[in-house]
């Protein structure tokens, strides 16, 4: 298996001293989406869940629309790095062919195989799910965030993606050097365990870039909460796509930029009257 952190020599320096320590340092190394045999981007990553993210980043660049048109999956270690070999079906694959005529392999983008400006903000499927959300549900979904991340308490290096639901608590986590990672694998599990992203809430300790709303419009998911701040474009797709998008999140309080009428405010601030019946299960 391969290990997601690794223990690395360092210097303590401080109070006129100086001491030789160990620190816990995350893996980062090269992964290659390769697509019936063609690679499609290189991403810096760490090296675990790779069957997630290989779901989920195939699933939110829209490479796929379900699971299944993925044939098979092989992760293939190098020195150099790390491959995820998928063949996709026929159709699937003559489709993507079009699409990277132009541009192969981008690295670390988050904004992969695009070939116009127009293409790098795409309209979104709205999201229709009728889920609403108390301000304590979103406190109480915050506190579950931090205890969950083993690799992050071990290496303070690495972001995190969770998703969380009333009836289900936290659902899934997922953690990456990279914050595009992070959620690509929390939408990769959630697809392979075949969860209902609909229901729940979206919760990143990253800023909140436009491709990080784009992510979650595709997993379905109403909500992102996240604990730094968001762009300004961020804020206007999510507005657009129907997600209620809550940032700068902390312990005593956080800001609703879209849709606050799914937390039952209104765009004053003001309590709204929300009917039971208008609850998600």
């Amino acid at each position: 298996m391969l290990e997601a952190s690794i223990r690395m020599a360092t210097l303590r320096v401080g109070g006129g001293a100086v001491d030789p320590r160990e620190r816990t340092v995350p893996v980062e190394t090269p992964v290659a989406f390769v697509y019936n045999g063609t690679t499609y981007a290189v991403m810096m990553a760490t090296p675990h869940d790779l069957e997630a993210i290989a779901m989920g980043f195939s699933l939110s660049e829209g490479i796929v629309s379900s699971g299944v048109e993925i044939q098979s999956l092989e992760v293939v270690s190098h020195e150099q790095g790390i491959e995820l070999r998928m063949w996709l079906d026929e159709g699937r694959a003559r489709r993507l062919a079009e699409r990277r005529r132009h541009v192969a392999g981008p690295t670390g983008c988050g904004l992969c195989g695009i070939e116009s400006l127009a293409e790098a903000v795409p309209a979104l499927r709205p999201i229709t799910s009728d889920a609403r959300f108390t301000a304590d549900e979103i406190f109480q979904a915050l506190t579950t965030l931090a205890p969950a991340q083993e690799l992050n308490r071990s290496t303070h290096a690495v972001h995190g993606a969770g998703f969380w639901s009333p009836s289900g608590g936290l659902v899934a986590l997922a953690e990456d050097v990279g914050r595009h990672n992070a959620l690509d694998k929390l939408v990769g599990t959630l697809a392979i365990r075949g969860a209902d992203a609909t229901i729940g809430i979206v919760l990143l300790t990253s800023r909140v870039s436009v491709e990080m709303v784009q992510k979650t419009a595709m997993a379905g998911a109403p909500v992102i909460v996240a604990v730094s701040a968001p762009t300004d474009l961020a804020i206007r797709t999510a507005d657009a796509a129907g997600i209620t998008l809550v940032a700068v999140a902390r312990a005593d309080g956080f800001e609703v930029f879209t849709h606050p009428e799914r937390l039952g405010l209104d765009h004053k601030g003001r309590r709204i009257t929300v009917k039971v019946s208008d609850h998600a299960a």
